[in-house]
């Protein structure tokens, strides 16, 4: 019995190890290291982690793809390679594609509910300035002359659903990370 019971904690020991193996590859994507529990336990699993993936498109490095039925944006890193996100996309009637470019770019944006929005949802604020419980959230790329943007949200567990009224939503983390990978002028294809 004892010795049943020293190979099952080997095997435990065994199993964090793993998960602490890809705690650490996961954090090292966000640049930074991940804390000891982190690396312990593997860190807060999601399906939509963060992640580098095979790539087999013909976009040059530096493009934003956007797969809307997928609910993933992928930026492209060349070499076959491209960091995928998870992302929450526009709810049906709102589902959009075409090519944009990242026209501007903010940190802890301002908000203003655009007017069509405003019609449909009256008891919005007119104006939030940004912030943590701004629905913009950490970062915000603004997309060509549309009213849609790639931007953060104060509301994570939306990530991976059909929600939004056409923006692009991601966790925080990954909408500063991505950020800081992206200049004006990047090419954005949205797919559906």
């Amino acid at each position: 019995m004892p010795r049943l019971m020293i190979m099952l904690a080997g095997l435990a020991c065994g199993a964090m190890l793993a998960s602490s193996a890809q705690a650490q590859s996961t954090a090292s994507l966000s640049g930074g290291p991940a804390n000891f529990f982190e690396r312990l336990f593997g860190g807060l699993a999601s399906p939509t982690a963060r992640q580098v993936v095979i790539w087999r498109g013909t976009q040059q490095p530096g493009t934003i793809v956007i797969s809307t039925s997928q609910r993933r944006l992928y930026y492209v890193l060349g070499q076959g390679q491209a960091i995928q996100y998870g992302i929450g996309v526009g709810r049906p009637g709102f589902a959009w594609a075409g090519t944009k470019t990242v026209s501007m770019k903010r940190e802890w944006p301002d908000w203003s509910p655009p007017a069509a929005m405003l019609r449909r949802r009256p008891e919005l604020p007119r104006y939030m300035k940004g912030g943590v419980g701004n629905p913009l959230g950490a970062r915000a790329l603004y997309l060509g002359s549309s009213m849609y943007r790639i931007h953060g949200s104060n509301e994570p567990e939306t990530i991976g659903y059909a929600v939004s009224s056409g923006c692009i939503r991601m966790t925080n983390a990954d909408v500063v990370d991505l950020y800081n990978r992206t200049r004006v002028g990047t090419r954005v294809v949205v797919l559906r």
